[in-house]
């Protein structure tokens, strides 16, 4: 029913300076990996097979990533190299990629406005790359995430628990248990990077959406917010108030790879796991 998953890819990611001055942030890679085809894989696990990837000046690495390089396959055929490609080679195989650009950085909820042309009128997922979510084993987080859209039909957020001198870095939200088994909350209020003395609970909205259509509506009459950006938590708030937003809090880990520090523990995360 989720055939089409969007990717706010405009920023500048400037927390990684000067790093990422000539190269996305989405293109940062935890070990041989950009941050980036990690979500891909993520929505492909998922059962999606159109990307669709909002951009901006200087990310054209991402859309030759996402292309054949015959120069390079060229040079490393029939080498042990050759199989460093496999995974890559499968995603460009399975998948098809369209692109927009953002002119100007407005925030997320602009950024997922923008992607309304690749979208159309149909319910779609979002990533992050910044957020890395693994799942040894188990359903990704963005499956997991259209098994619940399934059941309720509306927008569905993914939500973890985090210490409450860090909702200033979040959308936060506060809801009524619906289903203790799958860890689902009908959110009754969302507030973007409350100050902790003034955050609803400590249930942080992380990088995976499902939404409905409506929400580009919604982001349209939607007035810049916090930090005078238009924030995707303040259009959510309006489905909210109908009762057409899911709060679920996924299984599986989570990394900010936005941050230094979740990027050099998400590094540390993958070597150990790849050398176990």
């Amino acid at each position: 029913m989720i055939k089409k998953c969007l990717f706010p890819a405009a920023g500048y990611g400037t927390r990684f300076l000067p790093a990422t001055k000539a190269t996305p942030k989405e293109m940062l890679p935890i070990l041989t990996k950009p941050l980036i085809q990690y979500g891909v894989e993520e929505a492909s696990d998922a059962g999606i097979r159109t990307m669709a990837i909002v951009t901006g000046r200087g990310k054209r690495a991402i859309e030759d990533h996402f292309d054949r390089s015959y120069e390079l396959e060229h040079q490393i055929q029939g080498s042990s190299k050759e199989a460093l490609m496999t995974e890559i080679r499968s995603v460009i195989t399975t998948c098809t990629f369209s692109y927009t650009r953002q002119m100007e950085m407005k925030g997320l909820g602009h950024a997922i406005l923008t992607g309304e042309t690749l979208i159309g009128n149909e319910p779609f997922a979002v990533i992050l790359a910044d957020d890395l979510c693994d799942n040894t084993g188990k359903e990704t987080v963005l499956k997991q995430m259209i098994n619940i859209y399934e059941k309720y039909q509306c927008s569905i957020v993914a939500i973890e628990e985090i210490p409450m001198d860090q909702t200033n870095k979040y959308g936060v939200i506060a809801g009524n248990l619906l289903d203790n088994t799958n860890n689902t909350y009908r959110v009754t209020d969302m507030v973007e990077k409350p100050d902790p003395k003034e955050a609803p609970t400590n249930m942080a909205i992380i990088g995976r959406y499902i939404l409905t259509p409506d929400i580009f509506d919604i982001i349209r009459n939607t007035k810049p917010g916090k930090g005078g950006e238009i924030q995707i938590t303040d259009a959510l708030l309006e489905q909210a108030k109908e009762g057409n937003v899911i709060a679920y809090k996924f299984d599986g880990k989570r990394f900010d790879c936005g941050s230094i520090d979740g990027f050099v523990e998400a590094t540390n995360y993958f070597y150990s796991k790849g050398s176990n």
